[in-house]
């Protein structure tokens, strides 16, 4: 049987052999498979270049049981994602929702969503015994959240000049996650950090299904109140919250009080009633932001439900129709 040095050989002679490590075709021990390992999954091999980082709340998080690979054969990077379990509870207002990981249920998004633009592409196979490993594309770009970040304008222009065309993109991103839903899928982890903008295309594209969650009110539930939640950060160019709520010199602004009702029933201090602080922004565009507030008691039971609101608030938004 070959070991890692020798299929190295074969495939990149210039590979030094002092770093050469494991070669693996069980990949359940995944803290132990580091840089210089090679993983052959059905008939393929790949280079364990490191493990993925996550970017979240300005922290990189490792993700061990996530290796960056190279394509030995054709030199492509390429992301393994190997069997990691874990279930944990998520609070929306008094419901608890259980959340856990199933890699098998991404595999079978993959498969779903094989040539859709609107989502990460790759497919899986399993190791030699019966690990699920999902071999994905890289997505070349950077996550939308900070390209919105990085927009050079104050809010009230980037709210009517840049905000309308975002919430296009937004709402094609909705109607992606209104596919998985009609395919009786559900994202499972709709976030800021799972929502990227392509290079070159400008598309928005979901990573990461491999969390799913059992909420017996609503099966999608999870799902649209993580739309909700990204919308708040796109309408508001930022998550306002209870630390960084911004004051702007508006008339009477400064007198201005905040209740728990104006808050969001997933995050209690990330801030729903966006004209509160942004008198400016359309009723109709908040009236959709208040369907994630403590205080509503109708909630979106479909993303249907919430493009029906949203695809007006956009266009009145780009009319630059002002509501006070």
């Amino acid at each position: 049987m070959s070991n890692a040095y020798e299929i190295l050989s074969r495939y990149d002679p210039e590979f030094p052999r002092k770093r050469a490590g494991q070669l693996l075709t069980d990949t359940t021990e995944f803290m132990n498979i580091g840089y210089g390992d090679v993983i052959e999954l059905d008939g393929k091999y790949f280079l364990v270049l490191r493990d993925e980082k996550e970017r979240s709340f300005g922290v990189e998080d490792p993700k061990y049981w996530v290796k960056r690979c190279r394509e030995l054969s054709t030199g492509e990077r390429r992301i393994l994602k190997l069997v990691f379990f874990e279930r944990f509870p998520v609070s929306l207002g008094s419901m608890q929702i259980e959340c856990f990981r199933s890699p098998r249920k991404e595999a079978r998004i993959l498969d779903l969503v094989r040539g859709d633009g609107r989502f990460m592409q790759g497919y899986s196979r399993d190791d030699a015994v019966g690990n699920n490993v999902r071999v994905l594309d890289v997505v070349k770009g950077d996550l939308l959240s900070l390209a919105i970040d990085s927009l050079d304008a104050d809010h009230k222009t980037y709210c009517f000049e840049l905000l309308p065309d975002i919430l296009e993109k937004f709402s094609e991103a909705c109607r992606a996650i209104e596919f998985l839903h009609r395919h009786g899928e559900n994202h499972g982890d709709i976030r800021r950090d799972h929502l990227w903008l392509e290079q070159g295309t400008g598309n928005y594209v979901w990573i990461d299904f491999d969390y799913t969650y059992e909420f017996q009110e609503n099966p999608f539930g999870l799902d649209i109140f993580g739309l909700g939640n990204l919308l708040l950060f796109l309408v508001g160019k930022k998550f306002c919250t209870t630390f960084n709520i911004p004051r702007p010199d508006f008339d009477g602004l400064a007198n201005v009080s905040l209740e728990t009702a104006d808050f969001s029933l997933l995050f209690r201090n990330r801030l729903a009633n966006l004209r509160k602080v942004y008198p400016y922004v359309p009723q109709a565009l908040n009236n959709v932001l208040m369907h994630f507030s403590c205080t509503s008691d109708v909630f979106y039971f479909t993303v249907g439900e919430l493009l029906e609101e949203l695809l007006p608030a956009i266009d009145e938004l780009r009319r630059g129709r002002i509501n006070t």
